[in-house]
């Protein structure tokens, strides 16, 4: 059985904890609601609109807790070798030469074969 540790993420995966943004969230909705209660009302004299401060709470709480979470998945970097391959994930390290540029002395003859993306001459037709 695989040693696992009771806690910690098994994919590398919630690296950053989900405290901060929760906390974070709630008060911006207590902030939202209660401003909304007091300035929804309308003067001293009348009724405070609880009803619209919670809708106010609420709709605060879930945008900023997506927007944190989307902010933590763009800060995630990618996995280095996702930057190396060929076709369309090629690596821009080392870019294709230009169709009339000579090609170096470590490539092999081209072979009539067209590479990804070029078109036979019979095609055009």
């Amino acid at each position: 059985m695989a040693k696992r540790r009771p806690g910690k993420p098994t994919q590398g995966r919630f690296r950053h904890g989900i405290k901060a943004p929760l906390v974070f969230s709630a008060v911006l909705a207590v902030v939202a609601g209660t401003a909304t209660s007091i300035f929804a009302t309308g003067g001293g004299t009348k009724v405070l609109r609880v009803d619209l401060g919670f809708t106010a709470a609420g709709i605060a709480f879930i945008a900023s807790l997506v927007i944190c979470a989307m902010l933590m998945m763009a800060e995630t970097p990618n996995a280095e070798h996702l930057s190396k391959g060929s076709g369309v994930n090629r690596s821009s390290a080392k870019p294709d030469p230009k169709p009339g540029a000579a090609r170096p002395a470590t490539d092999p003859e081209p072979d009539g074969e067209p590479r990804y993306g070029e078109r036979l001459p019979r095609q055009d037709t």
